[in-house]
């Protein structure tokens, strides 16, 4: 749980965010990654995170960097080997779970001194979507545990009130 809330209010993994460069994300997650390069702009995905960098943002002239990111918390369902969630982040925060409870995250959050805020403009009927004080994160959670009206909950075993991604533009 502290990571996720350490991205929800810092903005950053292990020290990387916002305008890094793809050599400060290496540097921060390893190597160990699919680089989907594509109309100029180059997403890297390393499993849990996943990285988008466009050419000649402000103060990194010629080079990449970092306009957004995202915590796919989702994929843990999908994909329980090993190299999904990067090495460095377990050796910082040990083992991550398939699933996380907004209700815990908030908690985790408020605990930092930050609030927490429903974003009517990022809800839709199946997901609402959250705003973290002070911070660019957006934080994504399941509200409809039948998204696909089969009238079973969801094969992947979605739940409502999961977190499925932390996002931060």
């Amino acid at each position: 749980m502290n990571f996720y809330a350490h991205v929800a209010v810092s903005g950053g993994v292990l020290g990387v965010g916002i305008d890094a460069g793809p050599n400060d994300w290496e540097a921060a997650l390893g190597t160990t990654c699919l680089d989907v390069p594509g109309g100029g702009l180059l997403r890297r995905d390393y499993g849990l995170v996943e990285i988008n960098f466009s050419p000649d943002r402000p103060g990194r002239h010629g080079q990449m960097s970092c306009f957004g990111f995202g915590v796919k918390i989702q994929r843990l369902l999908y994909d329980r080997s090993p190299s999904t969630v990067p090495p460095p982040l377990v050796r910082a925060y040990g083992e991550f779970a398939p699933r996380v409870s907004f209700g815990e995250l908030r908690a985790a959050i408020l605990a930092l001194g930050r609030t927490v805020a429903l974003d009517e403009r990022g809800t839709s009927s199946d997901m609402d979507r959250y705003r973290v004080s002070a911070s660019a994160a957006r934080i994504h959670v399941v509200t409809d545990s039948d998204p696909y009206g089969t009238g079973t909950p969801d094969p992947d075993g979605h739940q409502k009130g999961d977190v499925w991604s932390i996002d931060v533009w």
